[in-house]
């Protein structure tokens, strides 16, 4: 990635389709989650941290909560660009925020806040995040000048 460490990063790009949108010829939200979904995988290995890596040992990552913000609607036809940045980071969790644009002008549509838990897979708790993905995240995580727009 040729992009600095605070960077905003581009998890996903898409096009919205006739079938994402409801009877008010908008894309409905559950798209908005699944378009979010797919960038927020995206996030780790952007920084550098391989799925592998996550679920080593019987670990994984799981959400712990998520909020979607809806600020301009998207119709068909449409193209969209999402953008990510890491803007937490704690013990045993981590949070980043995505933002969703439409791409010809820029207009931005959605926000997704994000917080993930490192889990142990086998006894379904929380555990501390290694060294190497806290440090990964923390040379990530966006300044506050770069979380206003």
């Amino acid at each position: 990635m040729n992009a600095s460490s605070t960077d905003w990063l581009e998890t996903y790009r898409s096009i919205v389709l006739p079938k994402h949108c409801d009877h008010y010829g908008h894309m409905n939200v559950r798209f908005y989650a699944h378009h979010f979904d797919d960038g927020g995988f995206q996030m780790w290995n952007l920084i550098g941290v391989k799925q592998s890596d996550l679920t080593r040992g019987g670990m994984g990552i799981v959400v712990a909560n998520i909020t979607i913000d809806f600020i301009h609607e998207m119709t068909a036809g449409q193209l969209m660009v999402i953008k990510g940045g890491w803007i937490g980071l704690g013990r045993k969790s981590m949070s980043h925020e995505q933002r969703m644009f439409e791409a010809d002008n820029g207009i931005l549509c959605a926000i997704q806040t994000t917080v993930e838990v490192r889990f142990n897979m086998k006894t379904r708790k929380s555990v501390p995040l290694t060294k190497n993905i806290k440090s990964r995240i923390d040379n990530h995580l966006l300044s506050q000048e770069k979380l206003e727009f």
